[in-house]
């Protein structure tokens, strides 16, 4: 049972993958819609190479609550892939992910130019992990 969790942007898509047993993520890889050519495809072919059974997506949402028009997108994004990959798909909220994963890494010292390379794959994985630890206590 391996869970695939994504932070679905306009312009790159982060990748993270749980470990066999839902109990940690960690972070893949950053799709670049504008220079892959068939975002769907990759998508199709990391579930199949990590045998996913399940996927989580990001819903941004604002800070009081509601689903703007990123929320609708994300929303858009998950039934579609829903509809295409047949497997469960989940949307979690991703509210300050990406500040966070910013965050930690602006603390690592690692260099601005880096960060934009991994920032997305990081902000998957706290959500991913965020999911993970909500599942795992009920």
């Amino acid at each position: 049972m391996r869970i695939l969790g994504l932070d679905y942007g306009d312009r790159k898509i982060g990748v993270a993958i749980s470990d066999a047993f839902g109990w940690t993520a960690q972070g893949v890889e950053v799709i670049d819609r504008k220079r892959t050519k068939d975002v769907d495809a990759r998508i199709v072919e990391l579930i199949r190479e990590l045998e996913v059974t399940e996927i989580v997506v990001g819903l941004p949402k604002n800070m009081n609550g509601s689903v703007g028009p990123r929320g609708q997108l994300s929303m858009e994004f998950a039934e579609n892939l829903k509809e295409s990959v047949q497997l469960p798909v989940h949307l979690w909220d991703e509210r300050l992910t990406t500040v966070s994963a910013e965050r930690t890494l602006i603390e690592a010292d690692v260099s601005r130019k880096k960060r934009k390379q991994v920032v997305d794959k990081m902000a998957a994985s706290l959500i991913l992990q965020n999911y993970l630890d909500a599942k795992s206590k009920r």
